[in-house]
């Protein structure tokens, strides 16, 4: 169940510098993993927990990515004159699987800046906002796990994942309640500080790029003084919050690809080419004769 939620924005209008030069006309977000691009995991697993209703924060030079989500009659028309029928149906459903709308970030001013471009879109509903360089492959398990606590608990929920000291100094840091309210993956959150100096660690809980907020967050990063370089950071919108309303955490594991990094994004098509049926038997062979030719195993 996940009550009323149905809204969710993803952050799209990043440069993706470290994948210059493959982004310096492709959108990052339109690299492929596998025989899909990044944003499309990112979509469907919203829709996997429900969130029809998704609004693509973008930027100039990004219409690949808006395009992607919409119909295109001439592709269409030539892939039916054809006989491509499958090839037909699974781009028709791209357009068919939720409501997907667009509004640009003008200037690049940070990832609280981009959520709170969402703010008319979204009005007083509670949402979820899904990094795209995040890939959750998990049927959308995690999501649906957050916006069941924000119902239930009338709060907002943020994904923390148990990391190493030397990955949390780049990432949001959590400090939380010690216990879990309901003896689940639940954790009371007591502050959050982006990439904290090595004394300043409150945990080994990182915020990851999943969140469920109240509308509360809006009235927060309106409240935000803008940071290094004119941007506004996400998690000091969530210390604010904190001071009028809880937030919790919900701790996970497994199931998550950093594909913003090059080590990641090939774990990430290796792994999920490995894993399907079409590709799979055929791939792991040829993973195993060149781990053998290479002298790996």
């Amino acid at each position: 169940m996940t009550g009323h939620v149905r809204k969710a924005v993803v952050p799209a209008a990043g440069l993706g510098t470290r994948f210059l030069p493959a982004t310096k006309a492709v959108p990052k977000e339109m690299l492929p993993v596998v025989d899909r691009p990044a944003i499309q995991y990112v979509v469907e697993e919203a829709v996997s927990a429900g969130l029809t209703d998704i609004l693509i924060v973008s930027s100039r030079n990004k219409a690949e990515v808006e395009d992607h989500f919409d119909r295109m009659p001439e592709l269409e028309a030539e892939l039916e004159r054809t006989g491509k029928a499958e090839a037909l149906e699974e781009i028709r459903a791209l357009a068919r699987m939720a409501r997907v709308h667009a509004v640009r970030q003008g200037q690049p001013l940070g990832l609280g800046h981009a959520v709170s471009m969402a703010a008319d879109h979204v009005g007083r509903d509670t949402f979820a906002v899904l990094l795209p360089d995040d890939l959750m492959v998990d049927g959308g398990a995690l999501l649906r796990g957050m916006v069941e606590a924000s119902v239930a608990h009338q709060a907002s929920v943020v994904a923390l994942k148990e990391v190493t000291p030397e990955e949390i100094v780049s990432l949001g840091a959590a400090a939380v309640e010690p216990g879990q309210p309901d003896g689940g993956p639940l954790v009371r959150i007591t502050g959050v500080i982006e990439k904290p100096a090595p004394a300043e660690i409150p945990s080994n809980l990182a915020l990851t790029g999943r969140y469920v907020f109240r509308p509360g967050i809006f009235d927060a990063l309106r409240q935000v003084r803008p940071g290094r370089g004119g941007e506004i950071q996400l998690t000091d919108g969530i210390a604010l919050l904190l001071e009028d309303e809880p937030v919790y955490g919900y701790v996970f594991q497994d199931g998550r690809y950093d594909v913003g990094k090059k080590l990641d994004f090939l774990r990430a098509t290796v792994e999920l080419a490995a894993a399907r049926p079409d590709l799979g038997p055929d791939f792991r062979a040829f993973l195993a004769d060149f781990c053998r030719q290479e002298g790996l195993c």
